[in-house]
């Protein structure tokens, strides 16, 4: 496929619904209208985590929101804990 204007050759693939030439990165095929974009990705399973909040430890940062893991480093701002609520 060429630009009709400059006449450069243009990205293209096939239309697997008809067949038809379009532009690489078409969202939709210009003759039938079928949806060219990729199936989206599962997203990654969950880390599993203990749903009980009520064994949840905060972060002893007054301003952070994370929990402390097994290791005792908070899980979003990697402090230690330190036992006591600034």
């Amino acid at each position: 496929m060429k630009c009709p204007h400059c006449g450069q050759a243009l990205g293209e693939r096939i239309c697997p619904s008809c067949r038809s030439g379009v532009l690489e990165k078409s969202s939709f095929c210009h003759r039938c209208g079928v949806s060219l974009e990729a199936p989206a990705a599962a997203p990654p399973a969950p880390e599993e985590e203990d749903t009980d909040f009520s064994k949840r430890t905060l972060c002893s940062d007054g301003t952070c929101i994370g929990v402390i893991d097994e290791r005792g480093i908070c899980k979003v701002c990697g402090k230690p804990y330190t036992g006591a609520t600034e």
